[in-house]
């Protein structure tokens, strides 16, 4: 049986000129998601988007909001993001000691919680966070900017921790980002993911929003 995917489009190469119309298309598409990265220009190297993008997006739409926070120390402005309209906080294993602590304070904020791996950590440090996690969220690019091209090999990582769950019988979701196509889609797919973040591919398609979409939903059939 075909399990079903969620499309969660990136705002990151959307046309902030006209956000509030992009949103609107993007929904209307049939995306199930808004992805928002926040950049702090430590953790990553480029400087993107705060609590007050989440807030517009909120205003904008009505589709749930998929923060990632690509920060350091989350735990000190999770609240902003979640009293902006965050439904979902993921924050990085990486660089984060009290990850467990963090996970906790997102789900006592009403928010789902989820978990992130850069492509060059393995699937094994998140194990024992697993339990309180609602997300796992796969790097499939180096994080930082939004163009970059997919790294085919995270696919055994995928597999990996969609294992992991399923050993667990864990409900969590496994969303995958970074360099996302009708191309790349397939194979993170076949791998275990069942959300998919694109940005590209969705707001830069050569034939628009609506068109980026279907090309994405035809490639499983």
């Amino acid at each position: 049986m075909t399990m079903p995917f969620l499309l969660s489009a990136s705002i990151l190469s959307a046309d902030f000129a006209t956000l509030g119309d992009q949103l609107a298309q993007a929904q209307a598409a049939g995306c199930d998601w808004l992805h928002i990265d926040v950049m702090d220009g430590h953790f990553v190297p480029n400087i993107t988007m705060g609590p007050f993008i989440v807030a517009t997006c909120r205003r904008a739409s009505n589709l749930p909001l998929d923060v990632h926070l690509m920060i350091e120390k989350p735990e000190q402005h999770i609240e902003a993001f979640a009293k902006a309209g965050a439904n979902t906080l993921s924050v990085h294993i990486e660089g984060n000691p009290n990850i467990h602590r963090t996970l906790q304070s997102i789900r006592a904020l009403g928010c789902k919680a989820g978990i992130v791996l850069n492509p060059g950590t393995p699937a094994s440090a998140i194990e024992a966070v697993l339990p309180w996690v609602d997300m796992v969220l796969v790097m499939t690019v180096n994080p930082g900017y939004s163009g970059q091209p997919h790294i085919a090999e995270m696919s055994t990582k995928i597999a990996h921790i969609r294992q992991m769950l399923n050993q667990r019988s864990s409900p969590a979701l496994l969303e995958v980002d970074g360099g996302i196509t009708a191309q790349t889609l397939p194979a993170c797919y076949q791998a275990g993911a069942n959300v998919f973040v694109a940005a590209t591919a969705i707001f830069q398609h050569p034939q628009g929003i609506a068109a980026g979409v279907r090309a994405l939903r035809s490639v499983v059939p």
